[in-house]
């Protein structure tokens, strides 16, 4: 893969550690450093109750490591959680190598697959505040002396303009993520006027939303297998029953996901703290304890970002990929999950159902005598309604409808009986 880690992708070959109270597989770690164009040479773990806060292993482990990284002849080494400044310092120090935690990896692959320019204002601000900390943690040897040797001249007054520099480039960035945030929220009340029903895609990276998406609504979304392939939210309308809805693809969560792109990234998690219905998509081929990981990852980073009380339905997609006694056991496990397959088709009638039987739970029943010079009023009953009854009489068109209930009061004027049917 042709991309920029350092401007040397295709010759670096990273050894993985780790280090915490549980001595976790680095399936995931070495997934990121796939997808960020960078060979695996080795791992190694440390049991511990938590990493070291000056080193981030212990001495005696950091003597195995350098030994493991020699063998494995890596040329970098990364890191399965975010190190405080102090610790990535020190390990480069202790192993004289390159060494780069999960975050700084996330961020590159996020500033690789950025491309509305809302997505790259995003990356950039992220990429800012992580090194701002790092740039400010470099020098703390010299402010720690508090003036004298070391701490005049022009070295000093350097650092101060680099760190002026990015706080004024965050408050920029800031400025301007915050107008086209006022600019989202214009669309998606116009969207709401609609009354069209809104239901967003959220699940682990990887899950197959996009595919999903594709086979919903007949889109051509680009799919790829690899971690945070959407970034940017893509929102494309379907119909159930006639009814028309409008489905976005977010961006794919992940266990331990930086702070700064939760809070960055609010324009793909707000399109699911704002939509009608949450389809968590879950992928039913992995083992059981990482599909457990998987959804409560999701189900954090939706409560972080406000949308935890928000309507759910969990949709296991790519069903195609597991046997007869998995899916029994999942069925049993997830009563009301729809099993689902993006890629053949099987399930989404049900997912159609599923989907459709929330939202008429929420409708609104009315009767309405609408004249025949309003056929404008007439398409928009049938976009919002989908399949309604219809009577043509001599005073107009007498319907029976379901609509939302944000848009009924447009159709009040309509109502048969001076309001909307109970």
């Amino acid at each position: 893969m042709e991309s920029s880690l350092n401007g040397r992708r295709a010759r670096q070959r990273a050894f993985c550690i780790a280090a915490g109270p549980n001595e976790g597989e680095l399936t995931e770690l070495k997934e990121l450093l796939r997808t960020a164009g960078v060979a695996v040479a080795g791992e190694l773990t440390q049991r511990r109750p938590e990493p070291d806060p000056d080193r981030y292993f212990g001495k005696g482990k950091l003597a195995e490591l350098k030994q493991a990284i020699k063998q494995a002849d890596a040329n970098l080494v990364a890191v399965d959680d975010e190190l405080k400044p102090r610790q990535e310092r020190n390990l480069e120090q202790a192993l004289d190598m390159p060494v780069i935690d999960r975050t700084a990896i996330i961020l590159d692959i996020f500033a690789d697959h950025a491309h509305t320019a809302e997505g790259k204002l995003q990356v950039e601000l992220a990429q800012l505040e992580y090194n701002l900390a790092r740039m400010r943690g470099l020098w703390t040897h010299l402010e720690r002396l508090g003036g004298g040797i070391a701490t005049r001249g022009p070295g000093e007054s350097q650092i101060e303009t680099d760190r002026r520099l990015a706080r004024d480039r965050i408050s920029a960035l800031k400025r301007r993520l915050d107008h086209t945030k006022a600019t989202r929220g214009t669309m998606r009340r116009e969207r709401e006027r609609a009354g069209l029903p809104t239901v967003a895609l959220a699940g682990y990276t990887n899950a197959g939303k996009s595919t999903l998406l594709n086979a919903l609504t007949g889109s051509d979304v680009g799919v790829r297998e690899r971690l945070f392939h959407t970034l940017d939210p893509t929102t494309r309308s379907f119909e159930i029953s006639g009814r028309s809805y409008l489905l976005t693809d977010t961006v794919g969560f992940i266990r331990k996901l930086p702070h700064q792109l939760v809070e960055a990234f609010s324009a793909t998690l707000e399109e699911a703290l704002g939509a009608d219905l949450i389809v968590h998509v879950a992928d039913a081929s992995v083992g059981e304890h990482e599909l457990h990981e998987m959804l409560e990852a999701v189900d954090a980073v939706l409560a972080e970002t406000g949308a935890g009380e928000t309507p759910r339905l969990l949709a296991l997609n790519k069903a195609d990929l597991i046997g007869s006694e998995r899916r029994r056991e999942l069925s049993f496990r997830f009563p009301r999950a729809v099993q689902v397959s993006g890629t053949t088709g099987e399930g989404l009638d049900d997912l159609r159902d599923a989907i459709e039987a929330r939202f008429l739970a929420t409708l609104q029943p009315m009767e309405l005598l609408v004249p025949y010079g309003e056929g404008g009023t007439l398409s928009e009953l049938h976009d919002l309604a989908g399949e309604l009854e219809r009577t043509d009489t001599a005073e107009g068109v007498r319907v029976s409808a379901r609509v939302p209930v944000a848009a009924a009061p447009r159709f009040e004027r309509f109502s048969t009986n001076g309001g909307p049917s109970e």
